[in-house]
């Protein structure tokens, strides 16, 4: 029980330190941090460790899981090859440049320990992501950001494990390359597979308080079996909370989802913050520790600025060249939309795809640059290559299954692809959130954690940590300090007004689908009875004043349940044409997700009332 002081005492000062930092305009982590260092050089409190295993195994799963459970998939998809480039080119990057560093400035340090070093410090850390959401820039910049953090600690912790093995034997380039794709590729499959069986599981559970219990496992269930089988493990727990977080308004209820997302938020709150407030605690020990090892500090926070200003350096260097190969693959962007939009409409009037096609959707696809599906397959179905036989265009076999099912998917394909180009031009990246893309990573809780793993027998390892920690530090408080200024300076915040416009739209489109399913004719309850006239207009009206909310009914049991049975059917088809919206990409995920709010908001009270 001696432990149970400090841990109250811990997490009132987090709860104090969340509430006062908007006051003082201070992000709170940096609060936390000063809070721990004074705290720790109290003459009362002894030095602090903290088995690193408690960070990367305890804390980063849920952590990592919660944030990737919120990421919005269509924008993670759209920039990844910014993310990738960020999380894991830059990564490597980074780590080989300051281990030749270290290697060269520090006397007994091997190639290998100086790039396990590197490793450590290459990482950011997504307290840069609370800090550019509040200051209200543009969700594009938030999605890189947030990309990057979710899967550079995974890519560091990979080139961190083949270092500490080069320490010890003989591992070439290829060894670490292999070493790295086998880690990478067998977390995404486990990972996909978790997400997936906890969907299924979590469906089937009507329990909110069950429910989300089971959610606080799944990150663990994800990483333990990963690290098992050599892959990483964190990879596998950012896959797990995607498949999840994409698949959870389908197959879950707004009161699972409201309940999970209030109770992972408090988990968030006390881990997040209980690291940084650690992270200040343990500084007098590793300062106590290296002046008996070298009798000054000065050497720590010497190598610690000079490698602090590297990485700076470099990221600068590697994000103008990214949004150099950006804004030139993006150059014939608006040529291939008209191109697009030119097969979008002839597909709508029942014309078929040529061959021509075929080869513009390969050129101008994904991000990878896949053709369009089943462009070649729908030419074949109808009996020829799309032409007739004097060059005219052929018209759709309308009446063949194959040719609907070819053909939605090519609709689909193309108005997916046309939001993707609509999203790059609306959101552009140029020098301006360049600069803020660089001075927005910093370093953080994994420096230190992953800095902490070192082997016991590593030479000077009491110095190789005071420098990630300096490092670390140093970047929270000059760059996360400054953040919030750097973005009022480039002039970076968006007009929340253009949000709530496209929510607007939304709810309109979401409007016309229910006017549309209560006009169709043959509604009918589950029953096969008919729904009563007066039931129908009132769902009605309440649907053309965009009145969502349910009101109290003073109508009999009997119509009351059918109002109840109308309102849930028709929501329950509002639903389904969002998440049909939200795979074409057509609206922003921000709109999205306030609309989905609406949506749940308004089932909540129809099935409030129903208990009644």
């Amino acid at each position: 029980m001696e432990f149970a002081p400090y841990l109250i005492a811990g997490v009132l000062a987090v709860v104090g330190v969340t509430a006062l930092a908007p006051r003082l305009g201070v992000a709170a982590p940096l609060i936390l941090v000063l809070l721990g260092v004074a705290v720790s050089f109290l003459p009362a409190v002894s030095a602090v460790e903290v088995d690193p295993e408690w960070i990367l195994a305890g804390v980063l799963p849920p952590l990592l899981y919660s944030a990737s459970v919120s990421m919005p998939a269509m924008d993670f998809r759209r920039d990844l090859k910014a993310i990738s480039g960020l999380s894991v080119v830059l990564v490597v990057i980074s780590a080989v440049v300051l281990g030749v560093l270290f290697h060269l400035l520090i006397p007994g340090i091997g190639l290998a320990t100086g790039i396990a070093l590197g490793a450590i410090i290459s990482p950011t850390d997504a307290v840069a992501t609370s800090i550019v959401k509040k200051a209200g820039v543009s969700p594009r910049i938030v999605t890189v950001l947030e990309g990057e953090s979710l899967l550079n600690d995974a890519s560091a912790l990979v080139l961190l494990r083949s270092a500490i093995a080069a320490t010890a034997a003989t591992v070439s380039v290829g060894q670490v390359a292999g070493d790295f794709v086998y880690a990478v590729a067998v977390a995404v499959v486990i990972g996909f597979l978790v997400g997936k069986a906890s969907l299924w599981v979590r469906s089937r559970v009507h329990e909110a308080t069950s429910n989300t219990a089971i959610s606080f496992v799944v990150p663990f269930i994800a990483f333990l079996p990963s690290e098992h089988l050599g892959a990483s493990g964190l990879v596998a727990v950012v896959t797990a909370g995607i498949v999840t977080g994409l698949g959870a308004p389908k197959h879950l209820s707004p009161q699972d989802r409201i309940a999970e997302k209030a109770n992972w938020r408090t988990v968030e709150l006390l881990l997040e913050s209980g690291v940084f407030l650690l992270m200040g605690l343990e500084v007098f020990g590793l300062v106590e520790e290296v002046r008996e090892d070298h009798g000054s500090l000065w050497t720590a926070a010497g190598l610690a600025l000079l490698a602090a200003v590297v990485v700076i350096a470099l990221r600068s260097v590697f994000v103008a060249a990214l949004l150099w190969l950006m804004q030139r693959s993006n150059r014939r962007n608006p040529e291939v939309r008209e191109k697009l939009s030119a097969a979008t409409d002839r597909l709508d009037r029942g014309e078929l795809p040529t061959l021509e096609d075929r080869g513009r959707g390969r050129r101008s696809g994904g991000p990878g640059g896949v053709a369009a599906p089943g462009l070649g397959g729908l030419a074949g179905a109808c009996g020829g290559p799309g032409r007739g036989p004097r060059g005219e265009v052929a018209p759709l076999a309308v009446d063949d299954p194959r040719v609907r099912s070819r053909t939605a998917r090519i609709q689909s394909f193309l108005t997916r692809r046309i939001a993707d180009i609509d999203y790059l031009a609306a959101e552009p990246l140029g020098r301006r959130e360049g600069v803020l893309l660089v001075w927005a990573g910093m370093r953080g809780v994994v420096t230190l954690a992953a800095a902490q793993s070192l082997p016991a027998d590593t030479p000077h390892r009491a110095l190789l940590v005071l420098i990630a920690f300096f490092v670390a530090a140093g970047t929270l408080l000059v760059q996360g300090g400054t953040l919030p200024w750097v973005v009022r300076r480039l002039g970076l915040a968006v007009d929340p007004s253009t949000e709530n416009d496209e929510r607007l739209a939304l709810l309109g489109e979401l409007s016309r689908v229910a006017t549309e399913m209560i006009d169709a004719p043959g509604l009918a309850r589950p029953d096969g009875t008919p729904y009563a006239p007066e039931t129908i207009e009132r769902v009605r009206q309440e649907i053309a004043h965009d009145d969502l909310v349910d009101r109290e009914a003073t109508e009999g049991d009997d119509r009351h349940r059918q109002y109840r049975e109308l309102r849930l059917a028709v929501l329950a088809a509002q639903r389904e044409e969002l998440l049909h919206v939200r795979d074409h990409g057509t609206f922003s995920s921000g709109a999205m997700d306030q609309t989905l709010k609406v949506l749940d908001a308004s089932q909540i009270s129809v099935e409030m009332h129903a208990e009644r």
